[in-house]
This record gives C-alpha cells, sequence and structure tokens, in this order.
C-alpha cells in the first residue's frame, strides 16, 4: 500500500508533466493538490489513502477529470475560474480546490473508479510513424490490431488525413487532418493500405452515446480546445461509419488474434498508446509471449510488426517505437512526441532526458 507521502507525490509528478507539456493550469492544480489536499472530502481521504501505485494508477488523471467534468456541467464558477487561469495564486488555487471537494464529494468519488480514458485521436498522428515503417520494411498492406483502445478513436488512423512536416498521408477528403508540430525532418513517404482495423478495450466504450461523450470530453485538457474539437469531429466520424470495437481482456484478445490465418501479402501489426502501464504484468507477459511465437512464424510474405507510443517517464514524454518480422527484431525509436501528440521529433536525443527522479514502483518496462 502507498503512503500518503506516496500518494501525495503523484501529483507532483503529475505537475511536473504538465510542466513540461505546456500546461501550467493544470500543472498548478496538480502542485496545490500534491501540498494541500486533506481528508476534509471523502475524495480526498480515498485519494491519500490509494492503495496502489497512484502514478501508474494515473490518480492524478482521474480526480483531474472528475474536475473538469464539473466544470463543463456549469457546475462550479470558482473551480471554473481555476481552469481558466483567472485564480492563478497557489494558495487561492489549494483554497478553492479543497472548497469543491467538499461541495462536490459525491459527484467526484465515483472519478477514481477506473483508469483516465483519454483516447486521444492526436496520438494517430504520432503513431502513424510506426505504421509508415511497417510499409517501408514489410510492403504497403496492414491488419491493424490495437488493444487499449478505450472509444476506437485511433481506429480510425485509415481515415484520418495527416500532415506530417508537409509530408501528406491519407485520404485528402478527411473531415480530419492531424497536423503535429513538426520537430525535425519529415518522414520518407510511404503508401499504405488497411486490410483491417480491429481493437480491442477490457472496458471499451461507445463514443457515440453522449453520455461517453461528455466523459471523454472531460478528460481532454481545457488547456487545449482544439483537441476537445478534434474528439468531436472524431466522433461524428464513427456515427458517420462505425469501428471494430470489442470488450475484451487484451492477452486474449490478441493471442487469438494472432493465431487467425494471416493473409498473404499482408503485415500483421499490433499498435497501442498510453496502455502498457495499466496492464496487469501477467496480461503484458501473456501479450510478449503471444507475440514472440507469432515473430518466430513470420515470413517475409506475412510479417508482424509491433508498434507503440508509450511514456518514458525518464524524459516525461511519449516515445514511438517498433520492431518488426522477419530482419528487425529489436526495439527502433522512431520519435519522442508530446502526451496527446501535439509535437513529434523524429529520434531520440540527449537534451531529451530532463528526469523526474521516479519511485522505482512507478517506473514502467514497456514491450
Amino acid at each position: 500500500m502507498a503512503t500518503e507521502a506516496e500518494n501525495r507525490e503523484a501529483f507532483s509528478i503529475q505537475q511536473f508533466y504538465c510542466g513540461r507539456m505546456a500546461a501550467p493550469i493544470y500543472a498548478a492544480m496538480c502542485g496545490a493538490l500534491a501540498k494541500g489536499l486533506n481528508r476534509d472530502s471523502r475524495t480526498g481521504a480515498r485519494v491519500l489513502d490509494w492503495p496502489g501505485e497512484p502514478t501508474l494508477d494515473a490518480v492524478p488523471l482521474r480526480l483531474m477529470g472528475g474536475l473538469h467534468a464539473l466544470v463543463q456541467a456549469g457546475r462550479d464558477e470558482t473551480l471554473a475560474a481555476i481552469f481558466r487561469g483567472d485564480i492563478d495564486d497557489p494558495d487561492a488555487i489549494e483554497a478553492g480546490l479543497q472548497d469543491v471537494l467538499v461541495a462536490h464529494d459525491d459527484a467526484l468519488m465515483p472519478w477514481l473508479d477506473g483508469p483516465p480514458q483519454t483516447n486521444e485521436p492526436g496520438r494517430s498522428g504520432a503513431l502513424i510513424l510506426g505504421l509508415l515503417e511497417a510499409a517501408r520494411r514489410h510492403g504497403p498492406r496492414i491488419e491493424l490490431l490495437e488493444i487499449g483502445s478505450s472509444a476506437g478513436l485511433n481506429l480510425l488512423i485509415g481515415r484520418y488525413a495527416f500532415d506530417l512536416g508537409g509530408v501528406r498521408i491519407g485520404p485528402a477528403d478527411s473531415p480530419i487532418t492531424i497536423a503535429p508540430e513538426w520537430r525535425g525532418e519529415p518522414p520518407e513517404p510511404a503508401r499504405l493500405e488497411f486490410a483491417s482495423v480491429r481493437g480491442c478495450d477490457v472496458r471499451s466504450l461507445d463514443a457515440t452515446d453522449p453520455a461517453v461523450e461528455a466523459r471523454l470530453a472531460a478528460y481532454v485538457w481545457a488547456e487545449t480546445p482544439a483537441r476537445a474539437d478534434r474528439l468531436r469531429a472524431a466522433i461524428a466520424m464513427q456515427r458517420a461509419q462505425s469501428v471494430d470495437l470489442v470488450q475484451a481482456d487484451a492477452a486474449e484478445w490478441i493471442e487469438a488474434r494472432l493465431a487467425e490465418p494471416q493473409a498473404e501479402g499482408v503485415t500483421r501489426v499490433l499498435m497501442h498508446s498510453v496502455v502498457w502501464q495499466y496492464l496487469p504484468e501477467a496480461t503484458a507477459n501473456r501479450i510478449r509471449s503471444a507475440m514472440a511465437k507469432a515473430a518466430a512464424a513470420a515470413t517475409s510474405d506475412r510479417a508482424l510488426a509491433w508498434v507503440m507510443m508509450e511514456p518514458d517517464r525518464a524524459i516525461a514524454h511519449q516515445v514511438v517505437r517498433i520492431k518488426s518480422w522477419p530482419g528487425h527484431g529489436d526495439w527502433e525509436i522512431l520519435a519522442t512526441a508530446h502526451a496527446h501528440a501535439a509535437w513529434v521529433r523524429p529520434g531520440l536525443k540527449d537534451s531529451d532526458y530532463r528526469s523526474y527522479d521516479l519511485p522505482e514502483s512507478a517506473k514502467v518496462n514497456a514491450g
């Protein structure tokens, strides 16, 4: 069980990440909670007594989602002023948040029950680099399998248009063009053809349900209104044409998908983003084993790839990487990225390492 000090530190860690991701209001709020969270509310007490690893469980983001939901519902003007940045004195933010936790205790408690499901469509702007690399290595036809799909918004990756440092990819008539700030040389173009796109999540969500749409919107940081607009547009795309998303355990689903016959000339790709930290270790190990078995059977006509965008806590950014078979069985780092892929930078530089000295329990071994 984590100590109260460790649970407070999770908010300091999140403060550091928010600062690295140009979210000063959220950083200030997390700093205020790290310092001033108390047991005057059931919500505060539950956070301070959190039984698991609070950073891996994303406890700060759970609570921030609940607070944002209150703002979006117009339920607390002081909280809305904090979210707008109108209140920027640290002591005033701290006092205001404590009042909110007491006043809205019943509404906030359920937000601690499960991990945040951000399902940020912008992440496709980083993940697409892995798919382009798979296409360059093994050919253009892709059978895409995503775990941790949440509401399936990144299952639309084949329907989005992309502007990657001036390199245009995807259907020109897409209602969404994902154009991250590009920090480096643009990628080498490659032809992509999606034979199929499927996904699973242990708690899959129907984004077309208005209640789910509101919940997803609450996890969009208030400092990034463009993300909220893109979220709504992506959900509209799902309403126009659904995605193949099922509720399933990630390991069971991947084992079953990898056991299916694979078409000749198609590369089967496992893809995920910001999900590995939430997997039980037994589940992660089963996925590793299933991929190792499939990799041993991969051929030039039926290739296999693993593409991920997962956090490297040492640099407080996401790392996009790939390995594939046959012939490319070691991880290759393709890029670093903002957590919501607001920017993407090819490669990994020594200057990226500006680390927060994380507790050992909060570190993630992805892949």
